[in-house]
This record gives structure tokens, sequence and C-alpha cells, in this order.
């Protein structure tokens, strides 16, 4: 059987201003989150992109086509009642981060992953005041408490709808360092995307590329650039 997918039964879609931000109107009837809250969100652009994605919808609704309205909603339904514990979540990512763990053979990998890594490290010294360690081998090594404490304390003070974002950029790269980079801009969205797979194209110039596995990964980069710009909608 297949799934079945609510019809479009609106004819005008639209954007308007709330007292906290924008929401999105079908036909003047204010969209609502599953949770049978407004979908308010905090700028225009967002509003925009959200009301684009409704707009495009065309006999039936397919909620994978609607990545900001689905993004929006994790930030209202789940991301403001939880967010204590999706911070320290991801915070958590700052003790075992992905630039940290360095292979101790062979000589080649060692050496481009100081060479692409060191300096997501050493940006996050200046930029962040958390200078996070290089370990050889896969057994954890813990960083400094302090240093973690201060990230953690940086993930707190994001708003729900950046954290919403903040949560891909961490989860699809596997580093709080990176999560961060992409957030500030220390370089473009792609190339950072691109530091987090560098054992994956590692091992494709050696063994070749796996189709599935490759599938799997364009997923991810679509999830973490379009986390990017909801962190940038996010104001």
């Amino acid at each position: 059987m297949s799934e079945w997918a609510p019809k479009r039964f609106w004819k005008a879609t639209a954007i308007a201003e709330t007292d906290d931000g924008y929401t999105v109107e079908l036909d003047g009837r204010r969209v609502k989150t599953p949770a049978k809250a407004l979908l308010e969100v905090p700028s225009q652009q967002m509003a925009e992109a959200i009301a684009a994605e409704w707009d495009a919808q065309t006999e039936s609704v397919n909620p994978a086509t609607m990545p900001f309205t689905r993004s929006a909603n994790a930030a209202i339904d789940k991301v403001t009642h939880q967010h204590a514990e999706v911070a320290d979540m991801l915070a958590e990512y700052g003790d075992s981060d992905l630039l940290c763990y360095r292979a101790d053979s062979p000589k080649e990998l060692v050496a481009r992953q100081a060479e692409e890594w060191d300096p997501a490290l050493d940006w996050a010294h200046e930029a962040l005041g958390a200078r996070l360690y290089p370990r050889s081998g896969v057994l954890h090594q813990p960083q400094d408490a302090a240093t973690i404490a201060d990230l953690r304390a940086r993930v707190h003070g994001m708003t729900p709808f950046q954290l919403a974002g903040f949560h891909d950029l961490v989860g699809m790269s596997g580093s709080l360092i990176l999560g961060f980079a992409a957030a500030m801009d220390w370089r473009d969205a792609e190339e950072i995307w691109q530091l987090s797979r560098l054992d994956e194209r590692w091992q494709e110039e050696q063994w070749g590329v796996d189709e599935e596995a490759q599938t799997t990964a364009e997923l991810k980069r679509d999830s973490f650039l379009h986390a990017k710009r909801f962190y940038d909608f996010s104001g």
C-alpha cells in the first residue's frame, strides 16, 4: 500500500508578520506545526523559504521536499522544550571531536589530517578561545574540562532556531569545531563539509568509490548545507 499524503487544499501562499517574527499563511490561514503550535519563525528570510516550499507543492504535500518547514517544526516542537538536553548532547562532541582523532599510519594520511584539520583547531583556539588537542589512535582521551565547559556555554547560548540548525551542522560532520566553523563562516560550508569527509575521501582514493556510501554521503551533504542556511536565517 502506498502511504497516504495530504492533498494541496490552498491556492495562495503568503507570509505575515507576528508579534515575535513571521509566519506563513495558506489562503489566509496560519500554518501550524505538527504539535499545533503557530509556525512562527525569527526572520523574513526563513518565512520566505518556508512559504516557497509550501507554494511549490502540487497535488499532494511531500514533506521530503520541505526542509525549512521540517527544521522550523523541530525548533518549535522539540528544541524549544528540550533546549538544555540538545545543547548538552552537542557539546559532548567536543570531548571526542572528529578533528582530534588522528591515524597513526600510513604517514600520508597522518600528514593530510594534520594539513587539513590543524588549521580548524587553530581557528577554534583564536575565535572561540578553545584549544583542543589531537590524539593518535581511537581510544578516548578527554580534552581539558574547562575548555569543554566554555564550548558548552556557547552552545547553550544559542536560540532554539539556531540550535536546530547547529544540531545538523555538528551531527552531519561529527565535529563540534566544524559546526562552529560553519556557523561562524570560517570557510565556505562546502569546504567545511569536505574537511569532515577527509577519511572517507582517503578511502575512496585507495579503494574506489562505493555507490551506496556515496549516496548516503550526498544526503548528509545536503542536510549539512541546508543546516547552514537554516542557521543563517535564524538571526
